[in-house]
């Protein structure tokens, strides 16, 4: 019973990392961008499919995952320059735009790869199990949870640390004084932007090599993204960390023990958190 207790733990916290990954892209672009992109589950099964294309050709993971990342970073900045800078700072018009945006990557991923279902090829040295805990777990799914503390570091310095960090924050807060020192924070913000679609490529790439890439795959991770956006708090990068912890130990658990109310599981406490705090654990008023 132990071992298939730390199985699902283990299990839950892979996945935690995975959604972390996507919706710490999705709460950069949403929290720090004012920006409501329902596009970034169809961003992240367009990735996680030219990144298969791509690893299939060159036999590289890593090849795989920078195709997908430059694909949908350049998707990202037609998306900002082409189509959400005559929406901006109106959210419903950017929730119905967005919205067919993704429709229209869902028909083009069904024209060009059709509505097979694809997992992406793992690297010779992450294939097979290791012991951990007294269970023998995959190798892959330990690379999963490494690369979500990785890109969390990654983003916190970022933001915390760093010249652009700051000129990120500042633009959120007040973009005119911004302007006024002579910073072009439309720039930064595209790279923001792009940045945070670049995350929904990467993965798309790592998530489709356990749990595989099919049509619906995107709106499924984009319900995740946007439970622990809405549970951490908006604009929140500790607060997306801990959601996505909360979500990917309560999906392991619903499967496990109430696989018929797996979904309660995971948006019952989220309904219980929003009627007590509304701006989610570390959200805060914009």
């Amino acid at each position: 019973m132990m071992g298939i207790n730390l199985f699902q733990i283990l299990n839950g916290l892979t996945f935690a990392a995975l959604i972390f990954i996507v919706a710490s892209g999705f709460t950069l672009i949403l929290g720090l961008l004012r920006i409501v992109n329902l596009a970034h589950g169809a961003l992240y099964l367009i990735g996680g499919l030219a990144g298969y294309s791509a690893a299939k050709a060159s036999g590289s993971f890593v090849v795989g995952a920078l195709a997908a990342m430059a694909l949908v970073a350049a998707l990202g900045a037609v998306l900002d320059r082409g189509l959400l800078s005559f929406v901006r700072g109106v959210e419903l018009r950017q929730v119905l735009l967005t919205l067919g945006v993704a429709f229209i990557l869902n028909d083009i991923s069904l024209v060009i790869w059709g509505g097979d279902t694809f997992s992406v090829p793992v690297p010779e040295a992450l294939r097979g199990a290791m012991w951990i805990g007294g269970v023998m777990y995959p190798k892959y799914r330990i690379f999963v949870l490494v690369l979500g503390l990785l890109v969390f570091a990654a983003l916190w310095l970022l933001l915390n640390k760093t010249r652009l960090g700051a000129l990120i924050r500042a633009g959120v807060d007040d973009p005119e004084m911004v302007e006024a020192m002579g910073i072009n924070i439309r720039r930064v913000f595209l790279g923001t932007f792009m940045l945070g679609a670049a995350l929904a490529g990467l993965g798309g790439v790592v998530g489709g090599a356990f749990l595989t890439l099919y049509p619906s795959a995107d709106a499924e991770i984009l319900v995740f993204s946007l439970a622990v956006v809405i549970i951490g708090g908006r604009g929140s990068l500790v607060g997306a960390a801990l959601g996505a912890l909360l979500v990917g130990l309560l999906n392991a658990i619903g499967q496990v023990m109430f696989p018929e109310l797996a979904y309660f599981v995971i948006f019952g406490p989220m309904a219980l958190l929003l009627a007590f705090r509304p701006l989610g654990l570390f959200g805060r008023a914009a």
